[in-house]
């Protein structure tokens, strides 16, 4: 059963001149596997991601950025881990599985993100 679907855009650009003007911001946002998955236009879907995750579960407050990680098969296909404060609101949910779609084009990226009980 669905639980909850989540969606989000982020523009790359914008994410781009936020990294620059912030240096230590990439470390609050992404795990170090996340930071070394490719360019800006991966992180930024990344961010989508983790913004359409916490749509998914209806938007609580508390959520920490690191305790949801977007990772990528050897296929290429992403997937979700999370852990810590995401974690535990999935828990209260009855959260038992992710899914996660990512695509970025135009200078745009995007999730969407459905959890699944």
């Amino acid at each position: 059963m669905i639980v909850g679907v989540g969606i989000d855009v982020v523009d790359v650009e914008r994410l781009a001149r936020a990294l620059d003007r912030t240096p230590r911001l990439a470390a609050r946002l992404f795990t170090d596997q996340e930071q070394q998955s490719g360019g800006v236009a991966s992180l930024a879907a990344r961010f989508a991601a983790k913004e359409a995750v916490a749509k998914a579960l209806g938007a609580p407050g508390g959520l920490r950025w690191l305790d949801a990680e977007v990772l990528r098969l050897e296929s290429g296909r992403p997937v979700l881990e999370v852990r810590g404060t995401v974690a535990d609101a999935a828990a209260r949910q009855g959260v038992a599985s992710w899914h996660v779609s990512l695509s970025h084009d135009a200078g745009i990226a995007m999730a969407v993100v459905v959890a699944e009980s």
